[in-house]
């Protein structure tokens, strides 16, 4: 079953394992040392990691190495790009609005 990356980055763990193999490929006990769930929990997250493209797993020897591929998140980042314009014109507009009130207030103050 192919999964799509906003399954990926659903889950709390898999952001954590995202994080945390971003600029390092690390082994799979290495990830587990790292959370409080049993390694097959892992296993079943990089699983799904995997399924999406966000991590490639690449052997070594006997062991097996989780690598990011984080091109998958631009997917998400042009499904927000939208949703981040509106909320940056929204902040514009309130900090407009507290600046007036501070000038109005001023104003005010000088007037007394």
């Amino acid at each position: 079953m192919r999964r799509d990356v906003f399954q990926a980055i659903a889950d709390p763990t898999r952001r954590d394992i995202i994080n945390l193999i971003a600029f390092n490929s690390l082994n799979l006990n290495a990830i587990a040392e790292n959370f409080d769930v049993s390694r097959p929990a892992i296993s079943q997250h990089i699983k799904i990691l995997t399924e999406c493209g966000l991590i490639v797993i690449k052997k070594q020897g006997r062991e097996r190495y989780c690598e990011a591929r984080l091109q998958q998140l631009h997917e998400v980042s042009d499904w927000i790009a939208p949703y981040r314009k509106l909320w940056e014109e929204r902040f514009s507009k309130f900090d407009q609005i507290l600046d007036e009130l501070k000038a109005k207030s001023k104003k005010q103050g000088r007037k007394r």
